[in-house]
This record gives structure tokens, C-alpha cells and sequence, in this order.
């Protein structure tokens, strides 16, 4: 059963009676129906009742609604009230535009615009590349989606997938200070999304593509990255594949094992799954098998799709051909961005000896996490409340802030490992263990090094 998480927080304002026991036994009902109290805050009183805001994380919309009747069901105890505290965190959108100059009088008004901005303009019509120096190009970037691969939920559409885009882009200025802005395209069409883009792209210094189904996310990353003298960043694919190298070279030295040296099933072959392959590979890693829906993708079999036959030829060096529970028999590693419970813990008992288990997909993980502790070394999951989550906001603000701050036209995958190995250093030797080995996402050096590593590759790479 899910733990009671954050994500289905709720208040519930209620009327009780004015007794010395009334909140206490507020909280024993939401304890018994199983939620998590987080605040009781008295908002009425008088001598004949209180009104009390019981605030609680729960496991999810149903079992909010039991918590609700658990204390309907108290004697003289009415629930005036409910609210969802994410939906109340999202009710009128979680960004704005600020402006970093003051316009206080007309003299400000005649610089900020017209008619002194006619003379920037002409400054940038005469040297484009002045755009990054006088614009909001220096510190701006896109984060484009079409709505067809969001979080766990699928093809849900643009202004389904906003939210997600809102919250990339608070996360993108709280993180790293990187202005970002959602683009939310009503077109699942590659051409028409590359088109877009282009046209969009002199407003920005970079773009993050997100939530894009594979295979289409491929093509409009290359084509994007050939046609676009700003670097796109495929988050989906190269944040995911930052994060886990990152937490896997820390879990290997756990465990005291190479990354060079064990065996990798990955599970789930679409945009992360490919670009960890990708990444582990050019990190040293020699023996990883890619699983699909059918089993292992072995060098015998027929891929129509690019992605699939790039992973036939560059993975699997045993040829081996199995279901993905075969595979997972005596290997070293399992990391899953697939689909959630297609392992039991006896599955993963059948690993290797030490054996290390990344089960990422999310919300749900693909094996339960406690049950996978019993069995492996080192677990960690895409959750926030488990140990070791491997989450993206470890990686892209910094990428992005380090992109921007060294004027980067592409992104090359030494780029991706320095990320990766600024984010492992975060633990040092001496905090490093079974639970720990991946800094938390609010550690605040982490955004700060991951730039900085990620600029002086992108230095190195032009001299």
C-alpha cells in the first residue's frame, strides 16, 4: 500500500464542539483512517464550538474522501469544508512576469521603451548577437511539450500537460535563477513542431524539450540541435540519464563493484531508457540489456525503429534472448523508467549478490521499494518519500544555468558526465551509505556545481 504523500495534502475545515479534547480527537479519527496530520489550526472559537483546519497528507483521492467520513462520523463533528492543498498551490497559476527595472516616472518609461528602446533595436538589427547581451535571450529559455508523454499520465494534450510546464519553469528560477517559460503546442506533428520552435527561437537561449513520445522526441531533438545555433535539451532523455549515472557510479561504490565490470538490465526502451544506455555506455559500462514490453532486444532480432536497432547493435554483448525476469538473473544492476510492478521482490532476489535496484517510473515504481530492500543493496526510486530519489531537478537547472552562462550553441555528452560526476561528488566519502547516495534536491551547491562543471566543458570544448 502507497505511504500518505504530500501530493494528496488536503484541510479539512471542521466544526466540533468546545471541549479540551476536540482537537486531540480530531487527530486520533485522521490517524486511525490512516493519514498523516501535518498542522491543526483553530480558526473560530466561542464557548459552544471551534472550527478547526485539520491539515493531512493522504494516499490518494479515495482515501481522502475516507478520511472525510472518518470524521463526518465523529459525534457533534461536521466537515464544513475541503480543499485540495496542490490544486489550491496551482489556482491561479504558479508563475508571473516581473519586471527588473524600475518604471517609476517618465524619464524610466522613455528609456525601458519608447522612444530610447528604438536605439537597442537598431544596435541588435545591426549585430544579432547582441540579443544575448541585451534581451531576455541572455537568461531565457522554452520548455516545449505537445502533451503527448506526460509524467505517468500519457497523451493528455497542451493545456493538460501546463502545469507540468509551470512547475519546470518555478523550478528552473528557484534552483538556478534561469527565467524559463512554458510553450504548450497544439500539434503532435514533428514538422510543425520543429517549424514552431525555429520561429520561436530568437526570443530564447535555449531550449528544454519535455514530455514528447518517443520515437517522435528523437527526430525533433536531432533536428532541432542541426538547425538551431542555441543548445535543445531533451530532459526526458539526457536529465534522466544525468541523475542515475550519478546515483549509480555513487550505489557502485557502495557495493565496491565497477561500473565496467557488472551486468545492467534496463527496462523500458523509449526516450530514457535509450539516452541512459547512451550514457552508462560512454561512461565505461560494457554489458547492459535493453527490455521492451517483449523481453530483451538482442543483436537476432528485427527493429524497424532507429532507437531499437541502435540499441540491437550497441547492447546485449551475450545476444542474450529472454523475457526481462530472465534477464535479471545473476546481474548487478536493475534500473527501470518502464511501468510500475513488474517485479516482486522474489524477482529481485534472484540478482546478484550487493545487487543495486533503480525502480523509476513514477508515480508507482516498478517494484515496491521496502519489498526490494530485502533483497538488494541499494534501492532507490523517483519519490520523494523514499531514500535515494533520483530526480531531474538535480540536473537541469544547473545544465541549463551552465549552458547560458558559457554561451553554448550544442550540448556534447561530456557535458552530460560532468553534470553527472558534480552531482555525485555532492556526497562525500563520509556521508556515503545504503540510503545516501544522491544529494537531496535542496542542497544548494548542487545547481551551483553542476553549472559550473557543465560550463567548463562547454569552454573546453570551443578551444
Amino acid at each position: 500500500m502507497a505511504n500518505p504523500s504530500p501530493g494528496y495534502s488536503l484541510t479539512l475545515r471542521v466544526e466540533t464542539p468546545a471541549t479540551y479534547t476536540a482537537t486531540s480527537e480530531l487527530a486520533a479519527a485522521v490517524g486511525a483512517a490512516g493519514a498523516s496530520i501535518t498542522a491543526l489550526d483553530v480558526t473560530e472559537s466561542n464557548h459552544h464550538f471551534l472550527v478547526v483546519d485539520v491539515s493531512c497528507n493522504t494516499r490518494d483521492a479515495a482515501h481522502g474522501d475516507q478520511v472525510r467520513t472518518a470524521l463526518d462520523a465523529l459525534e457533534n463533528v461536521t466537515v464544513r469544508q475541503v480543499s485540495d492543498r496542490t490544486f489550491l498551490m496551482h489556482l491561479g497559476t504558479k508563475l508571473e512576469v516581473t519586471p527588473k527595472v524600475p518604471l517609476r516616472n517618465r524619464d524610466d518609461l522613455s528609456r525601458a521603451y519608447t522612444p530610447g528602446v528604438a536605439r537597442v533595436c537598431q544596435a541588435i538589427a545591426e549585430n544579432p548577437a547582441d540579443a544575448r547581451r541585451l534581451t531576455i535571450k541572455r537568461n531565457t529559455i522554452a520548455v516545449v511539450t505537445d502533451g503527448s508523454a506526460v509524467l505517468g499520465l500519457g497523451n493528455i494534450g497542451p493545456e493538460a500537460a501546463l502545469p507540468v510546464m509551470e512547475g519546470k519553469a518555478a523550478l528552473f528560477k528557484q534552483f538556478a535563477d534561469v527565467d524559463a517559460w512554458p510553450v504548450c503546442l497544439a500539434t503532435q506533428d514533428t514538422d510543425a513542431i520543429v517549424d514552431i520552435v525555429k520561429a520561436i527561437a530568437p526570443v530564447y537561449g535555449g531550449v528544454n524539450l519535455e514530455d514528447i513520445a518517443a520515437p517522435r522526441c528523437f527526430e525533433i531533438e536531432a533536428r532541432l540541435r542541426e538547425e538551431l545555433d542555441i543548445p535543445v535539451f531533451h530532459d526526458d532523455q539526457h536529465g534522466t540519464a544525468i541523475v542515475t549515472l550519478a546515483a549509480l557510479e555513487n550505489a557502485l561504490k557502495v557495493v565496491d563493484k565497477t561500473l565496467g565490470r557488472v551486468r545492467i538490465v534496463v527496462s523500458g526502451v523509449g526516450a530514457a531508457g535509450n539516452a541512459i544506455v547512451q550514457l552508462l555506455l560512454a561512461r565505461g559500462a560494457t554489458n547492459i540489456i535493453a527490455c521492451g514490453r517483449n523481453g530483451a532486444i538482442s543483436r537476432t532480432d528485427a527493429h524497424t525503429e532507429g532507437h531499437r536497432a541502435w540499441l540491437a547493435e550497441n547492447t546485449n554483448p551475450e545476444d542474450f534472448s529472454g523475457t526481462l525476469h530472465e534477464a535479471l538473473v545473476g546481474s548487478d544492476v536493475f534500473i527501470g523508467v518502464s511501468a510500475p510492478g513488474i517485479l516482486t521482490g522474489e524477482q529481485v532476489a534472484t540478482m546478484a549478490e550487493d545487487a543495486i535496484v533503480f525502480a523509476m517510473a513514477n508515480p508507482d515504481p516498478e517494484v515496491d521499494p521496502v519489498e526490494a530492500g530485502r533483497h538488494a543493496a541499494v534501492v532507490a526510486t523517483g519519490r520523494s518519500d523514499f531514500p535515494n530519489q533520483i530526480n531531474n531537478v538535480l540536473a537541469f537547472p544547473g545544465f541549463f544555468r551552465g549552458l547560458l552562462d558559457a554561451g553554448a550553441v550544442d550540448i556534447i555528452p561530456e557535458m552530460l558526465v560532468a553534470a553527472a560526476e558534480a552531482i555525485a561528488a555532492r556526497v562525500s566519502p563520509e556521508e556515503l551509505n545504503p540510503g545516501y547516495i544522491i544529494p537531496s534536491v535542496f542542497d544548494p551547491h548542487v545547481a551551483a556545481d553542476v553549472a559550473e562543471a557543465v560550463a567548463t566543458a562547454a569552454r573546453t570544448s570551443t578551444k
